[in-house]
């Protein structure tokens, strides 16, 4: 299919035999305005019309670049400006857009929020920045007539080196509506309406504690999709947008420490290569895509099972990783599986290196009760504690901890980012030495706290089985992936020449 004449690049650009790319990032006024719907509805509208288009999103989130991914047909991959570097996150945009034509990058809450309330630090705002593009803003409409134009108005000015593309209205209650607040947005401001979304109960996407359904769970319709398609085609100036949009080179920015070379190499493991097995399927599914990509650049095998579905484990594996989820919602299913569990406790004492993080970690757990506390169901028992369901939230936000001992993921001293989003917290915890292995249970985090918080979060590390809540970013610090890998390669080692 030929590039639309929106996407054609400058005539020396085509003579050296780039691919042109156009990108833009989605970004809203606040939570709840129907963001990732619209996102989900330009990756399927750009989709059918033959555009190869690179989704991305701002922020720790696992289930929008699920969704992403699906829609995209092509992997959506997490950007974030607290836990990685500039230059990081400019590779990883790099990699990411590779062949593609059109970029989408959703953002993370409102435009302007972050990491705290005086700095851009972790913003969607200065992600698109970083990336030098420019946003298109979604403004619910519900609830709003002229008010529309003081909002848009706003956040035109509150920084003036952020470039807004257009405006998008969600929630509309009709055409007219949409037309109300067109005239007093153009009467006031600077930036085009370029459409709107009108309330559709059939592109509603259902939610669970942690969000949305995960694209593990939730199969999008084919008519679904083309209602979202639909829509787009129907009531937003797509040719309007494509064209204000500068094209960009993603390619840039100078490597640090900690990036590499993201882009040019494709890293294929050598055959004697460490294999880590990675949990995946509905119960577990939160990864960060650049994790597994590391772990691959660090010299891994990686091959996948369903803790869901499987008795055993893959043959000749050297590690396991396992990832956050819903591990709940399919505890009972998770509890028969009594041979996998089995398995992976004899792994654990016998030392085979073992991460766990969130979901992950309650896996290694005795056991994982409901939120009415009136079922039990058995898990791996790696760890000697027991998780109980909660209806409130127990903790949320960005982690930075110092690793006080050599472990799984990094050696003492080591600083590293990640996120904490949990439901769960544990009980009947024990500590020192076990009766049944021998082996010492030791906390391994040192966590850095913001000013008037207290901060519960801890790092168990039991042989080499290592557990936490926290959503571990390996990008955040050098070494990381590279030092799982290399406890994988020496376990190897050991298990091919006892």
């Amino acid at each position: 299919m030929p590039w639309p004449s929106w996407l054609l690049r400058e005539s020396n650009l085509l003579l050296l035999g780039e691919v042109p790319i156009k990108g833009f990032v989605i970004a809203a006024t606040g939570s709840g305005t129907g963001k990732t719907t619209i996102c989900l509805a330009i990756l399927a509208y750009l989709r059918s019309k033959g555009i190869q288009v690179a989704p991305f999103k701002v922020g720790p989130d696992f289930i929008d670049p699920g969704h992403h991914s699906k829609i995209a047909g092509r992997t959506s991959v997490n950007l974030d400006s607290w836990m990685l570097t500039r230059a990081y996150n400019q590779r990883l945009f790099a990699r990411g857009s590779r062949d593609a034509e059109v970029a989408v990058v959703e953002g993370v809450m409102g435009l302007f929020d972050g990491y705290d309330a005086l700095t851009e630090t972790g913003s969607t705002a200065q992600m698109a920045k970083w990336l030098g593009l420019p946003v298109l803003l979604i403004v619910s409409a519900k609830g709003k007539a002229r008010s529309a134009a003081a909002i848009v108005k706003g956040f035109e000015s509150f920084d003036p080196d952020l470039n807004l593309a257009g405006v998008v209205f969600s929630q509309t209650g009709s055409r007219r509506h949409y037309e109300y607040l067109r005239d007093a947005v153009e009467q006031n401001c600077t930036t085009p309406c370029l459409g709107f979304m009108p309330k559709n109960e059939k592109i509603v996407m259902p939610e669970r504690h942690l969000g949305l359904m995960t694209a593990d769970e939730l199969d999008i319709s084919p008519q679904v999709i083309s209602l979202l398609v639909s829509m787009v085609e129907d009531h937003m100036d797509m040719d309007a947008l494509m064209a204000k949009l500068p094209v960009v080179d993603p390619v840039k920015g100078p490597a640090d420490s900690n990036s590499g070379d993201l882009v040019a190499k494709i890293f294929t493991p050598a055959e004697d290569a460490p294999v880590i097995a990675v949990a995946r399927d509905k119960a577990f599914c939160f990864y960060y895509q650049d994790n597994i990509d590391s772990l691959t650049k660090a010299g891994a095998n990686i091959v996948a099972f369903s803790p869901l579905t499987d008795n055993q484990l893959p043959q000749g594996i050297d590690g396991i990783y396992l990832g956050g989820g819903y591990p709940e919602v399919f505890a009972k299913t998770l509890s028969t599986r009594t041979g996998l569990l089995g398995q992976i406790k004899r792994l654990s004492l016998s030392g085979m290196p073992i991460y766990g993080e969130c979901g992950g970690f309650m896996y290694l757990c005795n056991q994982v009760s409901t939120m009415d506390k009136e079922e039990r169901y058995g898990m791996t028992g790696c760890f000697d504690f027991s998780v109980q369901m909660s209806k409130r939230l127990r903790s949320l936000g960005y982690r930075e901890i110092a690793l006080t001992e050599d472990t799984l993921i990094g050696t003492k001293g080591a600083v590293i980012r990640g996120h904490e989003f949990h439901y769960s917290s544990l009980k009947e915890e024990h500590s020192g030495k076990e009766a049944h292995s021998g082996a010492v249970v030791k906390n391994v985090y040192q966590v850095t706290t913001r000013a008037g918080q207290d901060m519960f979060l801890k790092g168990y590390q039991k042989n080499l089985t290592l557990g936490s809540y926290l959503h571990v970013h390996f990008g955040s610090s050098p070494g990381c992936a590279q030092t799982f890998v290399d406890h994988c390669a020496k376990f190897r080692q050991t298990r091919l020449n006892p």
